[in-house]
């Protein structure tokens, strides 16, 4: 499945998160600057999609959208996401199988 929808992430002047989409790349490109293009990502869909001013991007969210955030936006999921604590999981300890009983 390609990618085919833009989203742009923002944090409006009242705090709350703002998220737009874009079903194509030229209407996305009438409102942003164009300053690149992605030839790096290990995401192959994003390769060749715009590079805009202003934005951190362009990131794979789900199969088919890529996604650009304002930079505060950026450093606070980021730091979110660093901060978030994943269960660990305890290996089950076996008895050595070549260790005589006594």
């Amino acid at each position: 499945m390609t990618k085919d929808t833009f989203r742009i992430v923002t944090r409006g002047v009242d705090g709350k998160i703002h998220i737009r989409d874009y079903n194509k790349q030229e209407s996305l490109l009438k409102s942003h600057t164009q300053i690149g293009v992605d030839d790096c990502s290990t995401d192959l869909g994003l390769r060749g999609q715009p590079v805009l001013r202003g934005l951190i991007g362009p990131m794979p969210e789900g199969k088919n959208v890529i996604r650009y955030e304002s930079p505060d936006v950026f450093e606070s999921m980021t730091k979110e996401w660093g901060a978030s604590k994943t269960p660990r999981r305890r290996a089950k300890m076996h008895p050595p199988s070549n260790v005589p009983a006594s």
